[in-house]
């Protein structure tokens, strides 16, 4: 097996000769890069190679790092790449990674692409849980997230279900509740809700302002002894070095800020630390193996570089870069303020045209309406034309009966009766007679009553509809109006055509523009204050609001340990500060003493 594996390494080096290059594969955070090196390539040549076609300025904080064994290594920028102890079948594949962390990353990342990977790595982290994060913070961040993806929530866009196909949350986040997946996506939506108006930047750096306050942001660690042999971790970020008990990453015992070390070396697997205080002891451990001390002097010269840097006046490089990215956010609010007053004129147009699609519609609904009224008006007014004919010809008929009645009264007072029995009954039939008469003349005039009343309705219903033709003839001459021409500032329905002017658009760095650039900074750290509060508030907030449903059982010992720290108000900063306030020489000993 062995010498099967050594020809196939001599197969490729004796390619690599002839072809006088070799292929390398960088994953980056975004994609993977794909290149052809040159055989006396060191790594600073494929470094600088990957910096250029990421356009990338600020390449301190990154490195290329290589899996090697058990462990990892990064690429030495002074070193041929093919000299490196790895694994030389081709494509030779590294990772484009972060190797230093930022003390702010608000002040240090000025790169949008900078600022861009970091947020990449730093979601990974946390994902993956190399990072631990608190539920109502990983909620909150995943909020972010989304907002860096997908903009500005729309109701009508992102709908019940848009998420579900996204990773968001922590296995161990997830499995610590008992919470639907549509559950956890309602409160990371409400969430998303309010950050409106953020750009993708603005929404990646508040992500990484609140990441960078976790315990595990940026801390690199690695399994130690001291001289009594016990088992410790060492931390080495940005601020300093670390020593934390194996079961509790979060909170370290000792640490050792960098402007208290002097001098760092390792001796075969003995790491040596000797600190500025000379009355102090030299700061000894133990690594389980000489590659992981090289990785550990690698980053404790680079973080001790960079700490000693952010302390002294930024060089031309660093001030041009700063410069030039003040000038591209002023450019890019100029941008956005043009944006936002071509969106509210387009809104305002658009709330124009359904303003008068709208008056349109309900005039078409009046001059129906009118119309309707009138054919009513108009049926009204033949039925009441035929029931008035019919009383009209009823009154005649009873007026006819009433004269017949009266002719045949006259003409029995006429007749001869004979006896007293006939007269008695002619007077009977008569007083009938003159009964029935007065009873038709009393009918009649009531029938003549309510032919005259039905002509009234008639003359009222011909006076109605008279008043809906002119009420028609009113609406029909007001639809045929020209519409109310818009403001100077609206714009037509089909669409807006904005012409601004170029020379409303011309920018000049005067002293008094970065004077006012100045006082617009010192605005945003003073509304950053506030943002960090309102930030607590909303942590809190949403703590109280999942707390009811944490499963206790499912607990994790970093979550045991982070509700410990919060209950005590131990934060990174105050546990940072509290340990460096006390003298190095009791520091040493107390971790010797461990």
């Amino acid at each position: 097996m062995a010498s099967v594996l050594a020809s196939k390494m001599g197969l490729n080096s004796l390619r690599r000769k002839q072809a006088k290059t070799f292929s390398v594969t960088v994953v980056t955070m975004d994609a993977d890069l794909e290149f052809s090196c040159k055989l006396k390539w060191k790594g600073k040549d494929l470094f600088e190679l990957v910096c250029r076609t990421l356009g990338l300025r600020e390449t301190w904080f990154f490195g290329l790092r290589y899996d090697v064994k058990d462990t990892v290594a990064w690429l030495k920028m002074d070193k041929k790449v093919l000299d490196h102890d790895m694994p030389k079948e081709e494509p030779i594949v590294f990772h484009f990674l972060a190797k230093f962390y930022p003390e702010n990353v608000e002040d240090e990342l000025v790169q949008d692409i900078t600022q861009h990977l970091f947020f990449l790595q730093v979601k990974t982290s946390i994902l993956e849980e190399e990072i631990y994060c608190p539920p109502e913070a990983s909620v909150l961040l995943a909020s972010y997230a989304i907002h860096a993806k997908y903009g500005d929530y729309d109701p009508n866009v992102h709908k019940p279900g848009f998420l579900s196909q996204e990773e968001l949350l922590p296995k161990r986040v997830i499995n610590l509740y008992q919470m639907t997946a549509e559950m956890w996506e309602e409160r990371i939506t409400v969430c998303y809700a309010e950050h409106r108006g953020r750009t993708r930047d603005e929404a990646e750096m508040e992500y990484l302002k609140i990441a960078q306050d976790l315990e595990m942001y940026g801390v690199n660690y690695f399994s130690i002894r001291n001289k009594k042999g016990t088992s410790l971790l060492l931390g080495v970020d940005a601020l300093g070095l670390h020593i934390y008990d194996p079961s509790n990453k979060l909170t370290p015992k000792i640490s050792f800020p960098w402007n208290e070390i002097r001098n760092i070396s390792y001796s075969d697997k003995e790491f040596a630390i000797k600190p500025l205080d000379k009355r102090a002891d030299v700061f000894k451990f133990n690594s389980s193996k000489l590659r992981v001390n090289k990785l550990i002097l690698q980053l404790c010269i680079g973080n001790h570089d960079l700490f000693m840097r952010r302390r002294r006046v930024d060089s031309l490089e660093v001030q041009q870069m700063k410069m030039q990215a003040r000038e591209e956010k002023a450019r890019k609010q100029m941008e956005r303020r043009r944006l936002e007053r071509e969106k509210q004129l387009r809104e305002e147009a658009e709330r124009a045209r359904d303003e008068l699609e709208r008056r349109l519609i309900q005039l078409q609904d009046e001059a129906h309406m009118a119309n309707e009224a009138l054919l009513r008006s108009e049926e009204t007014a033949d039925l009441l034309a035929e029931k008035a004919q019919i009383a009209e010809e009823e009154a005649k008929l009873l007026a006819q009966k009433a004269a017949e009645a009266g002719q045949e009264m006259r003409r029995i007072k006429v007749t001869a009766i004979r006896t007293e029995e006939e007269k008695r009954l002619m007077e009977q039939k008569m007083l009938e007679a003159e009964m029935l008469a007065l009873k038709m003349a009393e009918e009649s005039e009531r029938r003549a009553n309510e032919a005259d009343q039905l002509k009234q309705d008639l003359q009222e219903a011909r006076e109605s509809e008279r008043k809906a033709k002119n009420k028609l003839l009113e609406i029909t001459s007001k639809s045929a109006y020209s519409p109310v021409p818009l403001s100077a500032n609206a714009l037509p329905p089909d669409g807006p055509n904005f012409n601004f002017s170029m020379e409303n658009l011309s920018f000049d760095f005067k002293d008094t523009d970065m004077k006012r650039l100045s006082m617009e900074i010192e605005k945003e750290k003073v509304e950053y204050m506030e943002k960090s509060k309102h930030l607590q508030e909303q942590l809190n907030e949403l703590k109280t609001e999942i707390e009811s449903l944490k499963l206790k059982d499912r607990e994790t010992p970093l979550d045991i340990l982070h509700n410990e720290n919060t209950e005590k108000g131990t934060s990174k900063q105050s546990n940072f500060k509290k340990l460096t306030l006390q003298s190095t020489k009791s520091r040493v000993a107390f971790f010797q003493e461990l």
